[in-house]
């Protein structure tokens, strides 16, 4: 493995000439002896004949482990909030809440684990303890649990029937454990609160089958009692109980929030990032939503918003639409990061009709655009293939097979990279999708598309800085029977394991960018006015 160096391409907006031949270019030289010649030769195309394949080229680091590569192919979770606030119409709970308040009638996690699958979610995850310090399982460290509550007269466990649900069901699941606990009396007491809270982690990591992550954050309301938190002991007992598991917070280490609430990244979104630059709770939001180019850790980002204004959730208020969740899924999984949308359990204990239409609409524009690759019939080509045009391992062809282990590699100390797409005849398309092998590390830092206009010259119609695990690019409607994919910058010679485009007749075009609003610390009661005022649900813009 070794570490990046950065490269540009030369490659000009004229159509490629191709390169002199060895004879030519011995041609344009002073007479040589036949011997010379002979050697010459011999060096040339020996090494091309030998039997013995060409190796792979060596990964760059940082690299991913197993399970960040098995949470990034997940691609999108479905986070629920659920708990008292639910009951009391609140976001953040006092954590003095009586716990008979918590009574849902109909209550079916097998019902939120269908929900998510039928939308084409992976994985769940719950939060088992919010901010108010109530545990959604019978914690034999507090009371204040749903073992006080009268919702199965004290013996339910959600967390217990969520876990045996997904495990039926095939869903990955993760908890949400909160460090800010109202309620608890040795909150603030340093040393007392972390084994506390170490004895809740240890329970849910040991009771309830595989956990595939663990979701913290550093979130505490102003005024609130100074506490520290021992995250690396922490962050060892979660890879000790639960060695699968990825660890969420702002700072990782395994994945890292995006820096907003709005749900997208940056449109230059690095998995590669500083954890030393890092602190949770303290981050530079920027710094968090891009990423970082020269980082020495592999984090790449988790992109959270809520489906609803609030995070729990409320009668008054309405869902994004499907359209909405279409953009958002673009700026996230389509910008390197995973999507973690929240669809909060309502007051019966089940996800509320409306929500699951508007998931279920989510689920078919995904499915009418992007089950069908437009290039799958091209034919593909290459300025140059690692190891020659006859080594199938890293042919041009293998970008039109899905999947991140089969890749395009080119030679080595290429100064142009370029693939081409030919279509038997000319195809309509406004979507560009493009994939990195991350396992090989992430290389590519800026790239364009060209198309082969009337007139026979290249026009680019699109342009883009990261590729990352997945990167979608949405851009003017075109019509071609030929495409241009061209790397201008690259860390290392650079790999593509998958290039498609589509059709995307549904999205509408703007210039405006999106705000990313903070839907957490905005009152429940302002949330219809500035529904109306800012049109906050709007997510048709590009950024």
């Amino acid at each position: 493995m070794v570490q990046s160096t950065m490269k540009s391409n030369n490659l000009n907006n004229t159509a490629p000439q191709p390169q002199k031949s060895f004879i030519q270019s011995l041609r344009s030289h002073q007479p040589i002896s036949l011997y010379i010649f002979i050697i010459i030769l011999l060096a040339q195309f020996l090494p091309s004949l030998s039997s013995h394949p060409v190796p792979p080229p060596i990964p760059i680091l940082p690299l991913p482990t197993s399970q960040q590569l098995s949470w990034q192919v997940s691609e999108m979770a479905l986070f629920l909030h659920f708990g008292p606030n639910t009951f009391t119409d609140t976001e953040w709970g006092t954590g003095h809440a009586d716990p008979s308040v918590f009574s849902p009638t109909s209550l079916s996690a097998a019902q939120w684990v269908t929900v998510a699958k039928e939308a084409g979610f992976s994985r769940v995850i719950l939060t088992a303890k919010h901010h108010d310090g109530f545990c959604l399982w019978p914690s034999e460290y507090t009371d204040y649990s749903v073992k006080s509550s009268p919702w199965k007269n004290g013996t339910g466990d959600v967390v217990g029937e969520l876990a045996e649900a997904a495990r039926n069901a095939g869903i990955q699941l993760g908890v949400y454990l909160s460090p800010w606990d109202r309620h608890e009396a040795v909150y603030g007491k340093t040393l007392e609160y972390n084994e506390y809270y170490m004895g809740q982690m240890t329970e849910l990591l040991t009771s309830y089958g595989v956990i595939k992550e663990v979701w913290l954050d550093g979130a505490k309301g102003e005024g609130e009692k100074d506490m520290e938190y021992f995250f690396d002991d922490w962050f060892s007992l979660i890879h000790q109980l639960q060695p699968g598991a990825v660890i969420f917070s702002d700072a990782g280490p395994d994945t890292r929030w995006v820096g907003d609430e709005a749900g997208f990244a940056a449109t230059t979104c690095w998995s590669l990032f500083n954890r030393s630059a890092a602190k949770i709770g303290g981050t530079d939001p920027k710094y968090s939503q891009g990423g970082d180019p020269f980082g020495h850790d592999w984090v790449p980002a988790e992109c959270d918003v809520s489906i609803r204004p609030g995070w729990f959730w409320h009668a008054s208020q309405v869902p994004k639409s499907g359209m909405d969740l279409l953009q958002l899924y673009y700026k996230s999984v389509g910008r390197n990061c995973l999507l973690l949308l929240n669809v909060p359990p309502n007051s019966s204990g089940l996800i509320s009709d409306e929500d699951i239409q508007v998931l279920r609409d989510f689920s078919d524009l995904r499915t009418s655009i992007l089950s069908h690759n437009l290039a799958e019939n091209a034919i593909v080509s290459a300025g140059s293939t690692r190891g020659g045009s006859d080594d199938c391992r890293f042919a041009s062809q293998r970008i039109l097979e899905e999947g991140i282990y089969t890749y395009w590699a080119p030679n080595k100390n290429q100064l142009s990279w370029v693939l081409y797409l030919e279509f038997p005849e000319a195809l309509s398309f406004n979507l560009l999708e493009v994939q990195e092998p991350i396992h090989m590390g992430q290389r590519i830092i800026e790239f364009h598309v060209d198309i082969l206009n009337e007139k026979g010259e290249w026009k680019e119609v699109t342009n883009g800085t990261t590729v990352g695990y997945r990167r979608l690019l949405l851009f003017p409607k075109v019509k071609t029977h030929l495409v241009r994919f061209v790397i201008d910058k690259s860390r290392a010679d650079p790999l593509i394991c998958y290039l498609a485009i589509y059709l995307d007749s549904f999205s509408i075009l703007s210039n405006e960018p999106i705000q990313a609003p903070d839907y957490t610390r905005m009152p429940v009661k302002f949330f219809s006015k500035l529904r109306t005022t800012l049109n906050l649900f709007k997510f048709s813009s590009w950024v």
